[in-house]
């Protein structure tokens, strides 16, 4: 089984039919994105010709909507799927959350009163800030200042009040889930199980149920009754003494010829790693040297395997990516580095320079 190649092709990193930012997040389920830049970046790779600004604008006109949903932290998601999606995961983030809420002295009772707050003041259409909100909570008497104000916000999130409204210049804005999303889907437990569990192994398998379970913030106990219930969905492998699973079209990859190698400057945070409790098999061999990967870096992927970091610096309308690669890239991967760097370059409509160091 060829784990790589499969991730590669399911993520629609080595190819792609999408040709809008929305296809890419409804085909994904959720892209995490508390780094909004590089969320962006993710979703462009993910997509045939599209932009920065593409982007930009499914997200302003709400096409793809962010919100707190999995373990818990910011994601990209389909208006479509915002409630069942979040009716589903959101206990186990309330579960991760309670020492928080009981440490800024969060009740349900107060949790009520600023739900009732923040419907009134985004209702008809409204899109306010975080600062806005804050006034309007503090206004009604309740005190909300920094991490008290953080958790306020992020329950009413998870409950499904507000999502993100457009952008308004650098500041985000938050604005009602009923008029952001007024055709999202509602769909029983099982229901909300079985469809989260088989976007998950159709788009990121072959994987683990260790990996599922990581990712989506579920129980391992939740994990596997989703797996049975697409027990005659989803494909079963048992490679290296591990039992990975996916979906029927992501097994017929296997049998397909390998594309040429390439480049990936993947964004901290992408979906190609992060998705993955164990992300062994994705990792250069020899071991890169220590304290060279971690999930916090933006990563510099060849032939599907991280071989480097990188980062970005934006000037005006230029923007410099310094490549950091664990070893001498061969002549081949140089230049697939390079084409990938001219696709940066398209994305974000700008030149962009390339710096390789070691």
């Amino acid at each position: 089984m060829d784990i790589v190649r499969q991730r590669l092709r399911n993520q629609r990193l080595e190819s792609s039919e999408f040709q809008k930012p929305a296809d890419v997040v409804a085909w994904l389920g959720a892209v995490q994105a508390q780094d909004f830049a590089g969320a962006k970046w993710a979703v462009g790779l993910r997509a045939r010709g599209v932009t920065d600004a593409d982007v930009e604008h499914a997200f302003d006109t709400g096409g793809i909507l962010r919100t707190h949903l999995l373990r818990p932290t910011w994601h990209f998601i389909a208006p479509a799927d915002i409630r069942w999606m979040l009716a589903l995961t959101s206990p186990r983030v309330h579960a991760m959350n309670a020492a928080y809420y009981r440490k800024c002295g969060l009740d349900s009772r107060l949790f009520a009163r600023s739900r009732a707050v923040i419907e009134r003041a985004l209702q008809g259409g409204k899109q306010l800030t975080r600062s806005e909100l804050a006034s309007a909570l503090r206004r009604a008497g309740i005190h909300a200042d920094g991490m008290r104000l953080a958790y306020l916000m992020m329950r009413a999130e998870l409950d499904a009040v507000m999502c993100s409204g457009a952008r308004r210049g650098k500041q985000f804005t938050y604005a009602l889930v009923a008029e952001r999303a007024p055709d999202a889907r509602t769909l029983e437990r099982d229901e909300a199980l079985a469809a989260l569990t088989r976007r998950y192994f159709a788009s990121r398998g072959p994987a683990t149920l260790r990996d599922y379970s990581w990712w989506s913030g579920l129980t391992m106990r939740e994990a596997r009754a989703g797996v049975d219930m697409l027990r005659t969905t989803l494909v079963e492998d048992v490679f290296d003494g591990r039992t990975y699973w996916l979906v029927p079209s992501g097994a017929a990859v296997r049998r397909r010829a390998a594309l040429p190698g390439r480049a990936y400057l993947l964004p901290n945070y992408d979906e190609y790693l992060i998705a993955y409790r164990d992300r062994g098999s994705v990792l250069d061999s020899p071991p890169a040297p220590r304290g060279a990967v971690d999930e916090y870096a933006h990563h510099l992927v060849v032939d599907g395997k991280v071989r480097g970091s990188w980062k970005r610096t934006l000037a005006f309308k230029t923007a410099t990516v310094e490549v950091r690669p664990f070893r001498p890239l061969e002549k081949n991967d140089a230049s697939a580095l390079a084409a990938e760097a001219a696709r940066y370059t398209r994305f974000l409509n700008m030149p962009v320079t390339l710096i390789s160091r070691r």
